[in-house]
């Protein structure tokens, strides 16, 4: 079985993360509430498909992107996310992919994924390591 690798990107701000509405016109997940990301190209490293594909779908630069984990994702594909959280960034945040873009408390976040539901529930266990300078 073939695994497609993605990155996802966990936008952090005031307890609050950046969830998107997927396109209805996207293969996976159409019309889901979800934390942004995409696939890697080939040949394309983690850090090289996360830079690229927050621009593509956000419009900023991150100037940090800490590592959380990874968790497979069963859609049409099945998906291994690799998600990154993000607190600074240069660039006033559009959606230029999803049909919208929105901050949600992230304890109470309406993502749709299981795995998003447990990326975001390890950024709460987690998050006094992550901040840590």
């Amino acid at each position: 079985m073939e695994v497609f690798e993605c990155v996802s990107f966990i936008f952090v701000k005031d307890g609050q993360v950046l969830l998107e509405q997927r396109s209805k016109s996207k293969e996976t997940d159409p019309g889901l509430i979800a934390i942004p990301g995409g696939h890697l190209e080939y040949g394309e490293t983690q850090q090289q498909a996360l830079l690229r594909e927050i621009k593509e779908e956000l419009d900023v630069v991150p100037n940090n992107a800490t590592f959380l984990c990874s968790l497979y994702h069963p859609t049409i594909e099945l998906q291994l996310l690799h998600y990154y959280v993000i607190t600074e960034w240069e660039g006033s945040i559009l959606s230029l992919e999803a049909d919208a873009v929105a901050w949600y408390p992230i304890d109470n976040a309406p993502v749709a994924t299981e795995a998003d539901k447990l990326a975001l529930l390890e950024i709460g266990r987690v998050s006094p390591y992550l901040y840590q300078s």
